[in-house]
């Protein structure tokens, strides 16, 4: 990416928008931040489902994000809507359950850009768990999977 790129949009997705996909977002910002491009890329994230719109990102998911310097406090969950499908460049599931909903909405011209997260990541997962049910463990886990793939995913956008 350089100053004359086009703007590229990523729209993080999970169940309910407030655990992993503001997570995702929080980090993802970050890593764009540090690499100064907050200018050429739109990050935003929301849930398949509409239980949470609204509502900030879980306590516990912003009390692990603050301990490794990401604010979340600014987010609010909403839900997947139709015009994302055309919005955005990389529609980005955390798992496999979400990825198969986002191709349900999704018309097949808008498909391709369907990604699972860890496909940017160097690890051997292929889906960020869900902390929601757990306990303090979960929500570090689901940031070590996030920062992971997060630097996966910048590099894949400074190659367009």
């Amino acid at each position: 990416m350089t100053e004359n790129s086009e703007k590229v949009s990523v729209l993080f997705v999970c169940m309910g928008n407030i655990c992993r996909s503001p997570t995702a977002e929080g980090v993802f910002r970050h890593v764009v931040s540090e690499a100064g491009l907050d200018e050429l890329v739109d990050i935003e994230s929301a849930g398949t489902h509409a239980y949470h719109v609204g509502e900030p990102p879980d306590r516990r998911a912003q009390q692990a994000a603050a301990r490794r310097g990401y604010s979340l406090a600014e987010i609010r969950a909403r839900r997947v809507s139709e015009g994302d499908f055309e919005r955005f460049h990389y529609i980005i599931a955390m798992d496999e359950d979400n990825l198969a909903m986002l191709h349900e909405q999704a018309d097949a011209a808008h498909r391709e850009k369907i990604r699972l997260f860890l496909e940017f990541g160097s690890g051997p997962e292929t889906e960020v768990p869900d902390p929601y049910y757990g306990g303090a463990t979960g929500f570090e886990r689901v940031l070590d999977l996030v920062e992971d793939a997060s630097r996966g995913l910048l590099a894949v956008l400074r190659q367009r």
